[in-house]
């Protein structure tokens, strides 16, 4: 008789499980193991979800017709200051937003400290309801945590790559207020090639390590997967020889390729840009 082969590990502890809006189903992390295996039980599916840039004309319309991504996402793609006029506009922003879908939010702020430490606390502030706020690193948590706890929304926070320095920024949100129960790890990463190697590589650590029961690195992971793929020229460009195929199936195989990637790893949401990456990631899952 064929001995059935047995995959399951002993585990310690599992990823904690970050529940978002009580009023919806969204669940993030929870898994005992990594994605795609069955062993421990495991039955936690990563989510997917759908970046907008604000600046977008037709933004509320794309959103609206979004069918696909458990989560939309907005980056505040804002290059001049953040004037009153310009606050009162993205407050309005929030609330029409907020008619258009019942999907959770990320709202993911401009990779600028000094613009971030004060558009970050406006939205968690105006956010129409319980949203992932991204994102707080070593320079900006100091000032960001604080109205992420009082108006009670889950928070992302990002360090470059590094193990240790994931878990030391963890300890001192916590220490600011913030809930380990209400965070996100966003480890950062490459698009492909040596950067999505390392950055693999960083994922798969802090998973692992949360299943030998660290209760400071078993937050659930996020990736920014689509910024990054979109960095790369060969999935921006159409100057490429014939043989490099059509523009548009290689750019959102591009995406695709380093989100399967970081599910595999143990990312628990993958933040995308493209629609088709959405809808064909959707259908693997």
């Amino acid at each position: 008789m064929q001995e059935t082969l047995d995959l399951s590990f002993d585990i310690k502890s599992s990823v904690r499980t970050v529940e978002l809006n009580k009023d919806t189903d969204i669940k993030i992390g929870g898994n005992s193991s990594f994605s795609f295996m069955n062993e421990n039980q495991n039955i936690a599916k990563p989510l997917l979800a759908l970046e907008f840039l604000y600046s977008s004309k037709n933004i509320l319309e794309e959103i609206k017709n979004e069918e696909y991504a458990d989560i939309i996402a907005v980056k505040f793609d804002i290059s001049q200051d953040l004037t009153d006029k310009k606050l009162d506009e993205i407050k309005e922003f929030l609330k029409k937003l907020d008619a258009l879908t019942k999907k959770p939010f990320i709202f993911r702020g401009v990779n600028n400290n000094e613009i971030d430490k004060k558009l970050l606390p406006f939205i968690a502030h105006n956010a129409p309801k319980e949203s992932i706020i991204a994102f707080a690193d070593e320079n900006t948590y100091e000032q960001i945590v604080p109205d992420v706890v009082k108006n009670n929304h889950v928070l992302v926070l990002r360090t470059p790559i590094d193990i240790n320095l994931a878990k030391e920024l963890n300890i001192l949100a916590i220490d600011k207020g913030m809930s380990p129960d209400k965070i996100l790890i966003d480890p950062d990463t490459g698009g492909l090639g040596y950067g999505l190697d390392y950055g693999y590589s960083i994922v798969e650590k802090i998973r692992l390590a949360a299943f030998d029961g660290d209760e400071m690195l078993n937050m659930p992971i996020i990736v920014f997967i689509g910024e990054e793929s979109y960095r790369a020229k060969e999935a921006k460009s159409d100057t490429f020889d014939k043989n490099w195929g059509i523009f548009e199936n290689r750019s959102a195989m591009w995406e695709i390729s380093g989100a399967v990637s970081m599910i595999s790893a143990g990312a628990n949401i993958v933040v995308l840009q493209n629609p088709k990456s959405v809808k064909t990631i959707k259908g693997l899952i």
